[in-house]
């Protein structure tokens, strides 16, 4: 078994201790450097990487090999990744990025599939001069998303 091996598998029983939370990146350096990003449905607390930093821990042996370890809720500002990202953030606000455009839309639903975006737009009147308000409504499927962004609003 490699050591990247070891330590997922020690994360996963780590992350079945606490269902709420859900791995978002595991990378390993060549000096064995292990950095851990973890999102939760209701957020990531410092308690909550505490934990999941001492499974790890003891579940290796620095005799065996001398690693460091950082443990990370993934940032506010950081792209979504993953469907699960996604179906927590409904109700707000993002900036999603695909090959042939960007939006900025409000996310209204999500699924394994594809996410929902709705959002208002100015455009020409089809009949007379002028601009009319109208509402707008995607169906994205998340290959088809280059990046994700979570707009913050104060």
């Amino acid at each position: 078994m490699t050591f990247k091996e070891k330590v997922s598998d020690i994360l996963g029983e780590a992350l079945e201790q606490k269902p709420s939370l859900f791995l978002i990146d595991l990378a390993i350096t060549d000096a064995f450097k292990i950095i851990v990003t973890l999102d939760g449905d209701n957020g990531v607390t410092l308690q909550d990487c505490i934990d999941v930093s001492r499974v790890v821990e003891n579940g290796l042996d620095r005799e065996e090999q001398d690693f460091s370890l950082e443990v990370a809720s993934a940032g506010a500002t950081s792209p979504l990744r993953m469907p699960r990202q996604f179906k927590k953030n409904i109700g707000r606000k993002l900036k999603v990025t695909t090959a042939a455009e960007k939006i900025e839309a409000n996310i209204t639903d999500a699924n394994d599939e594809f996410i929902v975006l709705e959002w208002t737009a100015r455009e020409p009147k089809q009949i007379g001069k002028g601009k009319e308000t109208v509402q707008k409504r995607a169906e994205i499927k998340y290959e088809d998303i280059k990046e994700a962004i979570v707009i913050i609003t104060f």
